[in-house]
């Protein structure tokens, strides 16, 4: 598991469009917050994406971009922003190599089944490519707002 302090993993992905989006364009630039998620269009992933877009604004004022990961294709994310009018970017992270580099992957439960999935994670990494925040047992509700206090006290 990763931890505050530490440097970021790099990484390229792809967002909803197809483009290439990569940590280092953010570097002394912009902050940014790295949320992964299970699964587009399910219950608990519309609240935090939702929560994300109505603060999107607020992020930008703190010099913070807002990415959104999980192993859903491009198509499936601009499904997902078109069906609930979204504006955060999503990242098609469809050979989880996102979710190997920042320890979201592995062994999960639901209603006593075990799987493979994406734990519910979220990063923020300031402008010198450095983790400030890592925290792996989020909760969709109310976490974008959280996530925002935290940005407001960075540099």
């Amino acid at each position: 598991m990763l931890e505050a302090g530490q440097p970021a993993p790099d990484f390229t992905s792809v967002n909803q469009d197809g483009d290439p989006v990569g940590l280092a364009q953010f570097r002394d630039r912009q902050n940014v917050v790295l949320y992964f998620y299970p699964k587009d269009d399910t219950p608990g992933c519309t609240v935090e994406a939702n929560e994300f877009t109505e603060l999107l604004d607020e992020f930008a004022a703190a010099d913070t971009v807002v990415l959104g990961v999980s192993k859903d294709s491009c198509e499936k994310h601009r499904k997902f922003i078109a069906k609930h009018g979204l504006r955060v970017e999503l990242l098609a992270d469809t050979d989880g190599a996102l979710c190997e580099a920042y320890g979201t992957w592995g062994k999960r439960k639901f209603m006593g089944r075990e799987y493979m999935g994406i734990g519910r994670s979220t990063f923020v990494i300031d402008k010198h490519g450095e983790l400030v925040h890592a925290d792996y047992k989020v909760k969709a509700k109310g976490h974008a707002a959280a996530i925002l206090e935290i940005v407001r006290g960075l540099d």
